[in-house]
């Protein structure tokens, strides 16, 4: 797509007091008059923006990457290394526990100290962490790394987001901003298990590591010169304990889904669980007394934000749960190789790329909440056809729908982010940047755990297993598709075949039963979308907070503009 050029950027190193006060003071989206005057036009960024942007996308499609790739690269550490079950599995899953764990705390943190500093120390952590397990010789080494690395990949994506909510003040240039940050982000998604597969083919397992090493390093060089500096001048000192608070909320929250959604319901995933919202409660309501909070809880009263953090988390809902059921039927039920499924999904996750890019386009004519209701209900179309997959020769008919399903969902990647950021206060960009962010790691870790359970509820009470098989093996073949193909591995004969048709009938009646509640899903998607946000004009009409409304455009009043939305 063909982007407008974007603003230049204001000389201020940071957001000014009287920035914010003109801010406060501002008008709104929905076209009421503020009480201060702002300047005509606003001031648009050079060529130094644009690279600054650059190289900012490169972290961001790094910390995707590096979700990914481990899962590839973990058979050859297993063999290298030696790690228990029990180590594998806190290998594979403590960088994105620290991730969904620090994020709160790193964008709000931007906010006070400086987001440029956080972006860098953040990269220069990052760096060395990577170096660290690339070249790890125990597993305890490697388990502490990707600990380390899941904190610094929490630094990055909030201060990047907060970052461009100030380098780029045009709602058009912050859209096409948007589009190719969002770009570098799914582009993470789709070529890491690309990136991953080649370099362990031809190097050892620590080398998928090593891409760290020139993308930081671009951003450590570049990224004085390029990108400047901004924070809330006026932020208070950091709670540290409600840091421990948020990390006691949200690690076992998480936790326990991921048990969840790999063991089924037992009683450790389920008092993590009660734990974790425990731990919430209590999290927010010391936010509530604070004057200067860890999470400012008043921005949730910002209609367009909230109502965008609800279109984040059930977007990433969907998409972390039917993608799980997607790669398994491609590999349990069609019998693909892993790297012949991310070749398949290449296809509609570029359709994914290009259908996103040109949403924020379409935007600057038409208002976010037709793109958006119009995306979902695309996407609830894709979803119909995902419930007619069959279990024999339904490839097909499975990739037509993921692609349906990726065209609806692509506007929803970008412009939640530019919708959170845009009617955010400059003051609190980074703490913004970071909702946006957690609620995307929640919705997955959400979705794959309540649809997985749904999928797998189907799958035990549909499979038939052949009564001569003894009762251990029964049960695990009755646990999971997986189970049935090891058993019907040992078992061999016609209890073999008959078991495995069976499974992959019942694991294919699962898939189009998490399809059919992803059906409703994206219909209530569109809802929310349409309601929450009919008062936001289109990207051109826009007003960004602090900057002035199109005089010659103004907004409608209607009822809902007595709902100022920042």
């Amino acid at each position: 797509m063909t982007f407008a050029r974007a603003c230049r950027l204001n000389s201020e190193p940071q957001d000014s007091a009287a920035d914010i006060e003109r801010t406060k003071t501002m008008t709104t989206v929905d076209g009421q008059a503020g009480a201060a005057a702002a300047p005509a036009v606003a001031p648009r960024a050079t060529w130094r923006e644009w690279l600054g942007l650059a190289v900012m996308c490169l972290p961001t499609m790094l910390t995707t990457v590096d979700l990914n790739v481990m899962f590839l690269a973990l058979p050859h550490v297993t063999a290298d290394l030696g790690p228990s079950s029990t180590e594998q599995l806190w290998i594979s899953d403590i960088y994105g526990f620290l991730i969904a764990g620090f994020l709160v705390t790193m964008g709000t943190l931007g906010d006070r100290v400086g987001r440029k500093k956080v972006l860098l120390f953040g990269g220069a952590a990052f760096l060395a962490a990577s170096l660290l397990a690339a070249f790890a010789t125990s597993t305890i080494v490697l388990i502490i790394a990707r600990a380390l690395l899941g904190v610094a990949g929490a630094t990055l994506i909030p201060s990047i987001l907060a970052l461009l909510r100030t380098m780029f003040k045009d709602p058009k240039q912050m859209g096409a901003a948007m589009g190719l940050w969002g770009t570098s982000l799914m582009a993470g998604v789709v070529l890491g298990p690309v990136i991953g597969g080649l370099m362990l083919g031809a190097f050892w397992w620590g080398s998928v590591f090593l891409l760290a090493v020139p993308i930081m390093g671009l951003l450590l060089i570049a990224g004085p010169v390029l990108i400047p500096e901004s924070k809330d001048p006026t932020a208070g000192r950091l709670d540290l304990f409600s840091v421990a608070l948020s990390l006691l909320a949200i690690l076992p929250f998480v936790y326990g889904l991921k048990e969840l959604a790999r063991n089924g319901w037992e009683p450790v995933p389920l008092i993590a669980l009660v734990a974790g919202l425990v731990f919430l409660v209590v999290f927010l309501r010391r936010q509530a007394q604070l004057a200067h909070p860890l999470l400012d809880l008043s921005l949730f009263r910002i209609r367009a934000l909230s109502t965008a953090l609800t279109m984040a988390l059930m977007i990433a809902f969907v998409m972390g749960g039917a993608g799980l059921m997607g790669s398994l039927y491609m590999q349990m039920v069609e019998g693909l190789t892993p790297v012949r499924v991310g070749t398949l999904l290449l296809i509609p996750s570029l359709v994914m790329i290009v259908v996103g890019n040109l949403a924020p386009a379409i935007a600057r004519k038409v208002r976010p909440a037709y793109v958006l209701t119009g995306g979902s209900l695309i996407a609830a179309v894709g979803m119909v056809v995902l419930t007619q997959v069959g279990s024999t020769a339904g490839l097909t008919t499975l990739l037509v729908g993921l692609a349906i399903v990726y065209v609806g969902g692509a506007s929803v990647g970008p412009m939640t982010p530019f919708l959170v950021m845009s009617s955010t206060p400059p003051e609190k960009a980074g703490a913004a940047g970071s909702l946006s962010s957690a609620v995307g790691e929640l919705g997955v870790a959400l979705g794959v755990a309540i649809l997985g359970l749904i999928g797998t509820a189907t799958y035990r009470g549909q499979v038939t297993v052949p009564g001569e098989l003894p009762a251990d093996a029964a049960a695990t073949a009755k646990e999971s598709i997986a189970g049935a193909t090891v058993v019907a591995e040992q078992v061999g004969g016609p209890s073999a075949g008959s078991l495995l048709d069976s499974a992959r009938e019942a694991f294919t009646s699962g898939l189009n039963t998490v399809a059919l509640v992803c059906v409703f899903v994206f219909v209530a998607l569109a809802v929310v979308a349409f309601l929450g946000l009919r008062h936001v004009p289109s990207l051109g009409d826009m007003p960004m907070p602090g900057m002035p409304p199109k005089e010659a455009k103004p907004a409608p009043e209607t009822a809902d503009s007595a709902q100022p939305v920042h």
